[in-house]
């Protein structure tokens, strides 16, 4: 070796240290505080960290805060807690992290419940996770897309019959509340034909959470699903938090080539946690005090759901939709109807007349059922909701006894059909009809040619 070469050797030796530093983002931490809290917000000076990467905010007392940044201005840096807030006083030390928010996936988590930030709330033991991914999913390319041209059996009747679903298609879920949309989720959660089920229980009451774990789903339920839970006491980003693993375990095992069915309760919470921290950071209300950006991350949630590319799998997604004061034209009602596959309205009035599942035939559509289904298949639903609405738009008549029989044919019809119609649509939590058997009984109860 050559003097020179000898001699540049020695100093690239003597600057290993230095290089190895510079190659490592996390060890470039410049350190800040905490400058003042208000509401559910941080703001830490001093100190640089990208958008959605996280910080550790030590108190005086040793104990360890994580939070996230959720915006900036300046040279500060707002920041969402993720864990409790207690101890924390100003000038506490915020440490850049520099690690973005991501996801542990792999088989391990079929029959598992977790938190928002992917922890085990089962007490079965710690996770063998085979890798992490990011919360935020990668965009498909569109012209890439598989087409949905397969139905999915999700074990309703109603579904099957009058709202066929496809593999790959996103559904809205519309109700208010107490109308029985918890219980829905579980038959289709028991029923399905898809091979994974994710569900996300986001900003649901405590008690429904357990309810819905032991008593709906049950434990033959839970064995090829993933439950992701943030009950409604959880911080504003744990409930989004909650929503984007959900998905992004659900676009793992899609990536896997696994059919899943994604269940999502509810996307109105999803939204009301991204107001809150919008709103935490300044960001001025538009519509009924929901600001810009939440319209803008409801397509990106939703969008990530259908299908992967040519020969991979799919996520037939489920997204309930909190009508509020049962009004389906809520500002986040109407923004999904827009980004959705079509809509399942469960009406109230059915509810409280004992009609379960209370599923509102005329209300309610699927934009890809005509794309899935028979000629057959498809003249019966149309002849199947042709005479539901022929009673419905006569029903006062006939209930007041106004109407003679034989004056219209049709109606005559669809007053002999009604009571095997209602029969037809209701359904025991218990029952699974598949979509052989709903065909089945709907060709049986038109009796047409």
């Amino acid at each position: 070796m050559s003097p020179t070469a000898n001699r540049s050797a020695i100093w690239l030796e003597r600057l290993k240290p230095y290089t190895e530093r510079l190659s490592k983002p996390h060890e470039l931490i410049v350190e800040g505080t905490v400058s003042r809290m208000v509401g559910l917000t941080l703001e830490a000076v001093g100190c640089r960290a990208a958008m959605g990467s996280r910080c550790q905010i030590e108190t005086k007392s040793g104990h360890l805060i994580e939070a996230e940044v959720v915006g900036f201005a300046g040279t500060r840096l707002f920041l969402m807690p993720i864990t409790e807030v207690h101890g924390l006083e100003a000038d506490c030390r915020v440490i850049p992290l520099n690690n973005a928010s991501q996801a542990r996936v792999g088989y391990s988590l079929l029959g598992r419940v977790l938190d928002g930030s992917g922890n085990p709330l089962d007490n079965k033991g710690p996770l063998k996770t085979e890798a992490y991914i990011s919360l935020n999913g990668s965009p498909i390319n569109p012209l890439t897309r598989k087409p949905i041209r397969e139905p999915l059996d999700v074990g309703i009747r109603a579904i099957n019959a009058m709202l066929c679903v496809g593999r790959g298609q996103r559904m809205g879920l519309f109700a208010g509340t107490g109308v029985g949309k918890s219980i829905l989720l579980g038959m289709m959660t028991k029923f399905t034909s898809a091979e994974i089920v994710v569900v996300g229980l986001i900003g649901e009451r405590g008690r429904e959470v357990n309810e819905f774990v032991q008593k709906i789903l049950g434990e033959e339920g839970l064995k090829r699903a993933v439950l992701v839970v943030t009950p409604a006491d959880s911080p504003p980003l744990m409930r989004v938090h909650g929503a984007l693993m959900a998905t992004s375990i659900a676009e793992y095992f899609r990536d896997q080539g696994k059919d899943v069915l994604l269940l999502m309760d509810s996307l109105t919470r999803f939204a009301q946690a991204h107001r809150e921290i919008a709103l935490a950071i300044d960001e001025p209300p538009a519509t009924k005090g929901y600001p810009p950006s939440v319209f803008a991350k409801l397509p990106h949630l939703v969008e990530r759901a259908g299908n992967g590319d040519h020969g991979g799998g799919s996520i037939t997604a489920f997204y309930t939709v909190l009508a509020e004061g049962d009004d389906n034209n809520d500002p986040i009602a109407d923004a999904a109807r827009g980004v959705l596959d079509g809509h399942i309205v469960l009406s109230r009035n059915l509810a409280e007349s004992g009609h379960y599942p209370a599923i509102d035939i005329e209300a309610s559509v699927s934009r890809v059922m005509t794309d899935i289904i028979t000629p057959r298949h498809l003249q019966l639903a149309r002849e199947f909701r042709r005479l539901y609405s022929l009673y419905q738009q006569n029903r006062d008549l006939i209930s007041v006894g106004a109407y003679q029989p034989g004056s219209d044919p049709r109606i005559d019809r669809a007053i002999q059909k009604n009571p095997a119609i209602l029969e037809f649509l209701q359904q025991s939590m218990d029952e699974a009809v598949d979509v052989p058997r709903s065909l089945h009984e709907l060709e049986a109860l038109l009796e047409l040619p």
